[in-house]
């Protein structure tokens, strides 16, 4: 499968390394074409990652990474052009957090109710899940936890897209956890926030989520 990853920072480069170890292909997309960074991040990769702008790697994936800064949603999508993402499922990694007063951060309100239905409303083609935004980088392939697979949850409104985004998860060593459509994604992204209020409390960024039953 080839997936286009919108981004060039520790998470794009996160998911981009566990999809490659997989067996599939990725083009990690930057703001423009011939961006320094992004040929530096697809050389790292190796010979199955491929470098080019946020429109060519929207183009380029059957599944497309949203892995830039949450609070910036409108300018990706409008650098990227929402038609090169229309029908394509897309992975918001993302979190609309403010780090303007220092660290935590705090969560923004877009006016579509989260992040995740502002890229919808701005890519109404795209078949968007929320998914990968409730835990670091550094857990997000395969981690090695007690008590065995994490939780990943995740929302959306196409099902197939769901289901396709629950493979990837399952891939990656975690399991899926379906919460309903994307308007449950404001929910997903305050978790976000309770993995942050903890790490910053104990120190400790090697946890994640995980729902347990009788």
């Amino acid at each position: 499968m080839k997936v286009g990853i919108l981004g060039t920072g520790d998470v794009g480069k996160a998911i981009a390394k566990g999809l490659l170890a997989l067996g599939h292909e990725v083009m990690i997309g930057a703001r423009s074409a011939g961006s320094e960074k992004a040929t530096a991040v697809a050389a790292e990769l190796g010979a199955k990652a491929v470098a080019g702008s946020f429109a060519e790697a929207a183009a380029y994936g059957e599944v497309v990474v949203l892995a830039t800064l949450g609070s910036v949603n409108e300018q990706v999508i409008a650098a990227t052009g929402a038609d090169n993402l229309t029908g394509k499922v897309v992975l918001d990694t993302t979190n609309p957090l403010d780090f303007t007063k220092g660290f935590p951060p705090s969560l923004l309100q877009p006016k579509e109710g989260s992040g995740a239905q502002e890229i919808q409303a701005l890519a109404p083609g795209a078949r968007v899940v929320k998914v990968f935004n409730t835990v670091g980088n550094a857990l997000m392939f395969r981690p090695e936890l007690q008590g065995g697979a994490p939780s990943m949850f995740l929302c959306g409104n196409d099902e197939v897209a769901k289901a396709t985004a629950a493979e990837i998860v399952t891939a990656f060593g975690w399991e899926p956890v379906d919460v309903g459509t994307l308007a449950a994604a404001h929910w997903l992204e305050a978790m976000c926030m309770v993995w942050v209020a903890v790490g910053a409390r104990s120190n400790r960024w090697d946890r994640a989520f995980k729902l347990v039953g009788r």
